[in-house]
């Protein structure tokens, strides 16, 4: 007896995957009005949200001078020593722990003295430190 050489299918079958979309919808369909939507609660109008506060400012010169500026207060800049540094800081951040710190050094003063200043500040738990760089104009 011979055998003949099967045949190939040149079609694919799709029912069993209609049935199983079938039975993912029913599924989604009855979950759906089930699951609790979360809830948001919106602020009033009349409730005032405090402006954010300007941060300090420590800028390093070329001679590697410190200075200090409180945009809060005045726009000027004191000079001031490491050690007073973080005790002006910390006192800043005592009145108000959202106050952020930003170094800003001349652009001739090297890496290193912006990271040893940064370093100190860390150092002695003052948060919210950055750098202050000035964008590309165009």
């Amino acid at each position: 007896m011979r055998r003949r050489p099967r045949r190939f299918m040149n079609q694919i079958n799709v029912v069993p995957y209609i049935d199983v979309m079938l039975v993912l919808l029913i599924i989604f369909m009855v979950t759906a009005p089930l699951i609790n939507p979360g809830q948001i609660e919106l602020p009033t109008v009349g409730q005032a949200l405090k402006p954010p506060v300007a941060p300090l400012e420590v800028e390093i010169r070329k001679d590697g001078s410190l200075y200090l500026r409180d945009r809060e207060r005045s726009n000027v800049a004191h000079k001031i020593s490491q050690d007073e540094l973080v005790d002006a800081v910390r006192e800043q951040q005592a009145r108000n722990p959202e106050q952020a710190v930003v170094i800003s050094g001349d652009k001739s003063v090297r890496y290193e003295e912006v990271l040893k200043v940064m370093d100190v500040l860390q150092s002695n738990q003052v948060k919210k430190v950055g750098l202050l760089a000035k964008p590309r104009a165009g």
